[in-house]
């Protein structure tokens, strides 16, 4: 084994003796054959403060660390320059990968401790779930062997290898403690007490090893000793939290007291009859799920069966599916529908729903309430006839008709038709109820729920089972912000309650999802020298939210992992490739550009991607409104953790394909909104199957208010990729909405983008559009020097290109900044320079901009006919431009002008506010101002 974490951090032959190479490897090995980025990394190292040299310092260590990885394979180093910034990424020797946004550590299990470990767990779980508890123990004794500390120590702890080190050493404590349950479950009780008054010595306020204690004192006849170590442990909650002990150490305590014959050691009996159950390390003996004394057996009758994790104590919110779950099953009418189908997202908190109604209603089903798992240790959906297996052994009675012994050690029928039938006997005429936990498909329930007719089933799953017919449906989506804020105080503690405003940013970031919310909330509890606004800050970053959202064997990564590996290899593809759209939301032909395929293989795809609970199909107001499609918050965070593919370049495919899309439909939309514009030489071809006229329609503006986020984001994004030609491109085709919407910000954010993507390809002429839009900004922004300084730079730009129609409207342009400065005779000689070069070079709209300005001038210097027949020249120039909005306002001002004239006489139109551009408006002093002789 070449690595370890359970301990002290080694790497063999030789670990790396700095502390912070130590910790990159640590980082690495825990999220191991995942690409960690280079933010976590510096995050973790540096903590809110790194360097200014963080990221060479952080090459240099990834190198160090390259170095020792191939000298302990025997192969000579790749490289020797200490600030590596890239190793070959085909050399096979080499673990340690770069992979945009950071590095990936390949790790084979063998070969790492934790690997084994997990392996081990998830072994002897199974085991102990089957009542192999002999296999059980060896399996977790071998996997409780691998530790040599505790994890992940002797480095510094940054926020995700603290993270990692409380979950780790919780997973040993876990597996400890189901250890020593199997054991007890051998008749070891005697051996344990001395194991078992160290750890509850240690580890005072953990009720499950106080509860072994107690069960392997009264097997040994200690039952004053017994009784004892609930007071100690009981003193301990209250004086440490305040609370007293748990229904389980409670329900001990008194079963202690009454001499339940049920506690005491039965020897093999004690293994045959002992409950199973995946997952349960608790002590049966002492767990309350089946009532004691109540097994059935000959000549007894069938006490009721409870086999239900216990209820959240904390639940909150779902108040609505609460009550429609209530009267489904309360519902006792011929006929009824007796399935309650819950689905919803990994997280959602369908199990805990479901849990709580069947507690909730013990008194419709005295016969029995049992939940089993549809899904074993490692996330695997179980065969039917495993799960009318383990619905058989948690019955345990009565007796099937005319058996002879008892019926929790009578031997079970292999197929699925006679264990179904024997289910059937068992549970006719019964009133019980079934909680189906985890579901994977239909085919995996029909079995069992043909088996109880007459019981009421409640199923949960994280896909829609549209396929089963005659059940009650409800789709549990995340909570109201209200619910999610209410969930974190209940669980954070007083932290969260002081601090409401970092409570709700919390809430947000995690998706309102209530395992994101919980584990939040107890990870906060657990490290008291944080607070809610450090774990706020820590939430922030998508690409490493999930890595502080996991807390001991809460993991909300794993979670949302099992329904990501729920679907096939091309829906998860498609995952991937889809996390790159745009947020909040993104339409279908968006699909199909970033998946490289037409509408009707995007939408298949989506829309399995939509049953499936891991994209979400959002409706619009509006009949014929087609939907659009988005990612929860979590769920985009998981698919930006892997790469889109094994071909490091399908990622940008995807971003570029996105891209021109984009392209292709911005330019139309702006071809309709603002004619006449500049294009920037670059290919734009829609997806498959779209159609720019049909998408966009009539409504330009309403496009581009929809796609608005999008459009900015694929600046972005093409910006990242290196497009430059098409982050200039893109950026141009929405500098007109950006300005009709008075979108400053997103104006400034993009261009500048551009403008950086022009000058490192060199586009001399994509330069000069970007700076003549920029002009337009600061013109709009009233920073009249800077915009006269880039419209002047844009004109050369043009001219050293030879588009002398576009070098023209620059110089229009600047004579705007001018006109607006009260630099009328300036403006004047600017807005005759432009038209002549507009008119020689054919620019119909370039003419008529500088006819537009020329008129502008004519008013204020009180030359009113020569500025009516400029405007109507201006309007036949936008006409022959096919440029309605100018035309319009051709007409519109000279209207006006006519108004003003007929009103107040000469000097109140020379005083007039003028609409210098379609829509925006200059204000002007009252005198007018005279032309020189």
């Amino acid at each position: 084994m070449r690595y370890r974490v359970l301990g002290p951090v080694h790497m063999s032959p030789r670990t790396p003796s700095a502390a912070k190479p130590r910790a990159v490897l640590a980082t690495l090995l825990v999220q191991n054959n995942t690409v960690v980025s280079t933010h976590t990394l510096i995050d973790e190292l540096w903590g809110s403060e790194p360097p200014r040299t963080a990221t060479t310092t952080l090459q240099v260590y990834v190198s160090q660390l390259r170095k020792a990885l191939l000298a302990a394979t025997g192969e000579a180093p790749a490289r020797t320059d200490a600030a590596e910034t890239e190793t070959a990424q085909t050399d096979t020797a080499q673990p340690l990968l770069t992979r945009p946004p950071g590095y990936l550590m390949r790790v084979a299990p063998d070969d790492l401790d934790l690997s084994v470990f997990e392996s081990l767990r998830a072994e002897g779980r199974a085991a102990f779930g089957r009542g192999e508890y002999q296999a059980a123990s060896q399996a977790l004794s071998r996997a409780l062997g691998l530790w040599t500390g505790p994890a992940l120590s002797g480095i510094p702890h940054g926020p995700s290898l603290q993270a990692s080190a409380i979950r780790l050493n919780e997973l040993r404590a876990e597996v400890l403690e189901q250890r020593i349950s199997a054991d007890l479950r051998l008749g070891l009780h005697q051996e344990l007490i001395g194991e078992l008054m160290a750890l509850a010595h240690e580890h005072p306020l953990r009720e499950a090893l106080h509860g072994h204690l107690m069960v392997a004192l009264y097997r040994s006849g200690r039952q004053s000793d017994a009784l004892q170590v609930y007071q100690r442990a009981r003193r301990a909650l209250v004086d440490e939290l305040g609370v007293e002990p748990g229904p389980v150490l409670s329900g001990l305590q008194e079963r202690i007291l009454a001499s339940d014959p049920a506690l005491a050691w039965r020897g093999e009996a004690e293994r045959r009859l002992a409950p199973v159950g995946a997952g349960d390390d608790r002590p049966a003996e002492g767990s309350g799920r089946a009532a004691p004394g109540r097994d059935a057996g000959p000549g007894r009758d069938a006490g009721p069966t409870v086999w239900l994790p216990p209820a959240v104590a904390d639940f909150t919110g779902r108040e609505d599916q609460l009550a429609d779950g209530e009267d489904l099953l309360a519902d006792d009418a011929p006929g009824r529908t007796r399935v309650l189908v819950l689905s919803g997202r990994a997280g959602a908190g369908k199990t805990a729903l479901a849990v709580q109604l069947a507690h909730g209603a013990a008194g419709r089903f005295p016969d029995g309430r049992v939940l089993v798992s549809l899904r074993d240790e490692g996330g695997r959906a179980v065969e039917p006839t495993a799960a009318l297996t383990t619905l058989l052994r948690r019955l345990r009675g009565p007796r099937a008709a005319g058996a002879g012994t008892d019926s929790g050690t009578e031997a079970l029928p292999s197929s699925e038709a006679e264990l179904a039938e024997l289910l059937h006997r068992r549970t006719a005429g019964r009133r019980m109820l079934f909680v189906l936990d985890d579901a994977v498909s239909e085919a995996q329930v029909r079995p069992v729920l043909s088996a109880v007719p007459d019981s009421m089933v409640i199923l949960t799953s994280r896909h829609v089972l549209g396929a089963l017919g005659g059940v009650r449906r409800l789709i549990l989506d995340v909570l109201s912000a209200p619910e999610a804020e209410a969930l974190l105080m209940a669980c954070g503690g007083r932290r969260m309650r002081d601090d409401q405003e970092a409570a709700g940013e919390i809430a947000r970031l995690c998706g309102r999802l209530p395992l994101a919310l919980r584990v939040a909330a107890a990870g906060l509890a657990a490290r008291p020298h944080w607070t809610a606004a450090g774990l706020a800050r820590r939430l922030r970053d998508e690409r490493t939210r999930l890595a502080a959202l996991a807390l001991g064997d809460l993991d909300v990564r794993s979670s949302l992992l099992t329904a990501y590996r729920d679907v096939n290899e091309e829906a998860r593809h498609a995952f991937r490739l889809l996390a790159r759209a745009s947020l909040p939301g993104f339409a279908l032909w968006s699909a199909a550009a970033l998946l490289g395929t037409d509408l009707a293989e995007a939408e298949r795809l989506t829309e399995e991607l939509v049953q499936a609970h891991l994209l979400e199909a959002r409706r619009r107001p509006g009949r014929s409104a087609p939907v659009r499609y988005g990612f929860h918050a979590l769920l985009r965070s998981l698919a930006l953790e892997v790469p889109a593919g094994e071909d490091p370049q399908e990622d940008r495919a995807a971003v570029e394909r996105l891209c021109r899309a984009f392209l292709a439909l911005a330019r139309h939309a702006d071809a309709r909104l603002t004619p006449g514009r500049v294009l920037l030489a670059h290919e734009a071809e829609p997806p498959a199957g779209v159609f720019p006229e049909e998408v966009v329609g009539s409504a330009p503006l309403r496009w581009f208010q929809e796609e608005s986020a999008g459009l900015s984001e694929a600046v972005r994004q093409a910006h990242a990729a290196g497009l430059w030609g098409l982050c200039c491109a893109l950026a141009s085709a929405s500098a007109g909405y950006y300005e009709a919407a008075a979108l400053w910000g997103e104006w400034e954010s993009t261009h500048r983008l551009a403008l950086d993507a022009a000058r490192r390809s060199g586009d001399v002429h994509a330069e000069a559009v970007v700076l003549r839009s920029l002009g337009d900004l600061d013109w709009q922004r009233q920073q009249t020097s800077a915009a006269i300084d880039r419209y002047r730079l844009a004109g050369e730009l043009f001219t050293r290109h030879g588009d002398r129609a576009a070098a023209g409207r620059c110089l229009s342009a600047e004579a705007d900044a001018l006109l607006g400065t009260g630099r009328v005779a300036q403006a004047g000689r600017a807005y005759a320079h432009a038209l002549s070069v507009s008119r020689p070079a054919g620019d119909a709209r370039g003419t008529a901009e500088s006819l537009r300005g020329l008129a502008l001038v004519a008013v204020r210097e009180g030359c009113h006919e020569e500025a009516l027949a400029r405007l109507a020249e201006c309007e036949n120039a936008a006409r022959f431009a096919g440029d309605r909005r100018w035309t319009e306002y051709a007409r519109r001002t000279a209207s006006a002008l006519r108004a003003a004239l007929g009103s107040g006489g000469p000097g109140t139109a020379a005083s007039m506010p003028l609409e210098v551009r379609p829509g925006v408006w200059l204000f002007c002093p009252s005198e007018p101002v005279r032309r020189a002789a």
